[in-house]
């Protein structure tokens, strides 16, 4: 299982923008083959800054949702709305 953080800083004139399209791919996202869940985290002390935790069967799971023709229209509608770039870490449990 693999846990998916992806931090994201948007422009402040586009953060509605950003939750109006969240909100109209959430269930696809949701739907694709290997995503266990998907979560939109809004920060306490900026508004404007966004945090999504998805979770995933598998690495591979994750890297064929990238790969898809869904990420691909998405992603660039949301890059051209953010302040910065984005920052992505992906975990896995530790075992002990």
């Amino acid at each position: 299982m693999i846990i998916r953080l992806v931090r994201m800083n948007f422009k402040p004139e586009e953060s509605t923008n950003f939750l109006d399209l969240y909100k109209s791919v959430h269930p696809k996202i949701q739907a694709f083959p290997g995503c266990l869940g998907v979560e939109l985290y809004q920060e306490v002390l900026d508004e404007h800054s966004f945090t999504t935790y998805s979770i995933w069967e598998t690495h591979e799971a994750l890297d064929t949702y990238r790969d898809s023709g869904l990420f691909q229209t998405i992603w660039p509608k949301v890059k051209e709305m953010m302040r910065n770039r984005a920052t992505a870490i992906s975990y896995h449990k530790a075992v002990f």
